[in-house]
């Protein structure tokens, strides 16, 4: 792919982000503006103030809330912009301060797991492949079947109970040591590892069946080299996107796990937030989990076609 037509490609994978951005914004404002409950009513409770009609007027006037709504919107989205996203109900502290003290939780978690991922889901993959049909392969496709099928709140519980309450093996909760880690992403890694393995032990098998690659095999290249150059080269971008989109969410916090073993990261945080009914924070760690998973789908896909210039031009 030309520098030119990379460039373009950039541009224009940024302004769809801008756009799906905007989305995500009108829908998060909205989402806060629909809820049930007055603001300025649940900003004083979280203060452990009586919410008195005098106290209630007064906040409302102060936040601004009995403008109109495109003006609130267009008010909120200016500061949101400059990263000013208001001012926890809870305690006080700046929306963005309180997403900032729980990202490095968040990033030791997601970064750890997608590395179990690609380690996992390549050798799966690659080992599922060239052993087709037989016991590697049936146990991979068995493993994916049960991953898959249990939740990952029911699958933390259980390895809780059976590696942490039976054994021993790992601490039940908490973010002390490496042990920490392991139940956390086992319980979020295995059934994505799982699918993804799966899906590149099909691309490797069906590039495996192209003309090329037979056409290697029968000018006397070994099946290592082949293996390497003409296969797996090819069977990549797909699994690439995958991974990316894997990378995202899990940057954006993992809600249920977080919660399941009290891992102190954005996820627990959105939690809270709901439960606290903290509106501001609620609209911030929805807007950040969501410029994550865009973000990483839109990079990836720039990586995919600047690897494999078909994809651009529709014939991968």
């Amino acid at each position: 792919m030309s520098a030119t037509r990379f460039a373009r490609l950039t541009v224009k994978r940024g302004l769809h982000l801008l756009f799906v951005l905007w989305g995500i914004s009108v829908i998060t404002f909205g989402m806060v503006c629909l809820a049930p409950g007055d603001p300025a009513e649940v900003m004083l409770a979280a203060r452990n103030d009586a919410p008195s009609p005098e106290k209630v007027a007064a906040l409302r006037q102060e936040l601004g809330l009995d403008d109109p709504l495109w003006l609130r919107y267009i008010r909120w989205l200016g500061h949101a912009v400059v990263l000013d996203l208001g001012r926890s109900y809870k305690t006080g502290e700046p929306v963005s301060r309180e997403i900032l003290s729980r990202l490095p939780a968040t990033l030791e978690l997601a970064l750890s797991t997608f590395a179990f991922v690609v380690i996992f889901s390549t050798l799966s993959g690659v080992v599922s492949a060239l052993c087709r049909d037989r016991m590697p392969d049936r146990l991979g496709r068995a493993g994916a079947i049960l991953s898959i099928s249990l939740p990952d709140y029911w699958l933390g519980l259980l390895l809780i109970f059976f590696l942490s309450l039976r054994l021993g093996l790992f601490p039940v909760m908490g973010r002390e040591g490496a042990a920490s880690f392991v139940l956390p992403v086992l319980t979020l890694g295995l059934s994505i590892a799982a699918v993804q393995g799966r899906v590149l032990r099909a691309g490797i098998i069906e590039i495996m069946s192209r003309d090329h690659v037979r056409f290697a095999h029968a000018k006397g290249l070994s099946q290592r080299s082949v293996f390497r150059r003409h296969v797996l080269r090819n069977a990549l971008p797909p699994i690439l996107t995958l991974w990316g989109m894997c990378l995202g969410h899990l940057l954006g916090g993992a809600v249920v796990v977080e919660t399941v073993f009290s891992w102190p990261g954005l996820g627990k945080l959105s939690v809270e937030a709901v439960l606290n009914r903290d509106f501001p924070l609620i609209q911030g760690a929805v807007l950040f989990m969501a410029l994550c998973y865009v973000v990483a789908s839109q990079v990836t896909d720039l990586i995919c076609r600047l690897l494999d210039p078909r994809i651009s031009e529709g014939r991968a």
